[in-house]
């Protein structure tokens, strides 16, 4: 059986210990972090839109064999500052790198090889994860994907670029999904995700009028959404995106609560940045008291994991904008390092599971 053209599998030494490092350069300059890497199983690096290509080839000339998967966005540690890069080395895991092409027409294309991927690190529900990094249409695959996941119940985190590009071992998408296969040989493996909203009351909208490709809602309850969502708030056209930082939408699934992020509003109706369907029942939400929130994510993941290997988060911009308004982003990310090796990157949309979510956190616990 051949080798994906730009997948490479990689086992981590039985016995050792998972680890994850991080190391950042907030000038970009990547070179300085790769001395720092040789032990690594997997690579995941978070670059800019400027310097991307550039360090998908500096990050591959250096450590052609280790498996890698990277994208743009914001990284950060204990502290956070847009631009540079970041690199996260996995050690004592084994882990397939590979990529799905075409995902804005065809999220099935590659998926035997996916499939062939999970086969290879032996990847189960207990000890293992996918982590993807998509350029778009997130929604369809995420579901490809768990075409194949949910047989063996493993679990999937990640999130969306900035600026369209991912990598696999060195090579640059666009139109894409990077993903790594993540098996902890010596540990178990949990994903999580952090919602600051709650509804609002219990008022409930129907929506009609959708259109899929533009993630469009024509109406609410029969009504323009544009309207529907100005009255609420007693607010203008030009402060509805603004709002939905305090005040985005819901979707109701069985218990589930998945954030729907305003993106703007167009004609009568509303653009957002998650896929609307005709009659699906959305709810509006209110942000609650985000220290206390994080502070019960912290206490379940440390209930959850007597010892703490690593953890990769993904946070919503607009989480990150809101935080940053009400300066209190250094605090959170400073609280959620203590858990231990705490890294990760902003991003234009979340991943947890089967779900494509806004303005949340998703994050993998490695034991």
């Amino acid at each position: 059986m051949g080798v994906f053209p730009n997948e490479t599998v990689l086992s981590g030494k039985r016995g050792l210990m998972m680890k994850q490092a991080y190391y950042k350069s907030d000038s970009g300059d990547l070179k300085s972090l790769l001395g720092n890497l040789g032990s690594a199983n997997l690579i995941i690096m978070i670059s800019n839109g400027d310097m991307f290509e550039k360090h998908v080839a500096e990050l591959h000339a250096k450590y052609p064999n280790i498996p890698s998967i990277g994208t743009t966005g914001h990284f950060y540690g204990s502290t956070l500052r847009e631009g540079g890069v970041g690199v996260v080395a996995m050690s004592g895991v084994r882990a397939a790198a590979g990529v799905l092409r075409s995902v804005s027409s065809m999220p099935m294309r590659d998926i035997g090889e996916f499939e062939k991927n999970v086969h290879k690190v032996s990847a189960n529900g207990n000890n293992s994860v996918c982590i993807d990094l998509c350029s778009g249409n997130d929604a369809m695959t995420i579901a490809a994907m768990n075409t194949v996941l949910k047989k063996s119940g493993i679990s999937l985190m990640g999130g969306t670029a900035f600026d369209g590009k991912v990598s696999v071992n060195g090579t640059v998408y666009q139109d894409a999904c990077a993903y790594a296969i993540v098996r902890n040989e010596t540990g178990k493996v949990k994903v999580y995700k952090e919602n600051l909203y709650r509804p609002m009351d219990n008022r409930r909208f129907i929506a009609s009028g959708t259109d899929r490709s533009r993630y469009y809602i024509g109406e609410l309850n029969g009504k323009p959404a544009k309207a529907v969502y100005m009255n609420e708030f007693g607010i203008s056209e030009r402060d509805i995106s603004k709002q939905t930082f305090s005040n985005p939408f819901g979707k109701i699934t069985g218990d589930e609560i998945c954030i729907i992020s305003l993106k703007e509003p167009s004609g009568n109706g509303l653009c957002c940045y998650r896929q609307v369907n005709d009659s699906d029942v959305l709810t509006l939400l209110e942000i609650g008291d985000h220290a206390e929130i994080a502070a019960e994510t912290i206490a379940r993941i440390r209930a959850d994991f007597s010892s703490i290997s690593g953890v990769f988060a993904v946070n919503c911009a607009f989480r990150y904008l809101y935080f940053k308004e009400h300066n209190f982003l250094a605090s959170y990310l400073q609280s959620m390092s203590k858990l231990g090796s705490f890294c990760g990157f902003v991003g234009n949309g979340e991943h947890y599971n089967d779900q494509f979510i806004n303005q949340t956190m998703s994050c993998v616990v490695f034991g």
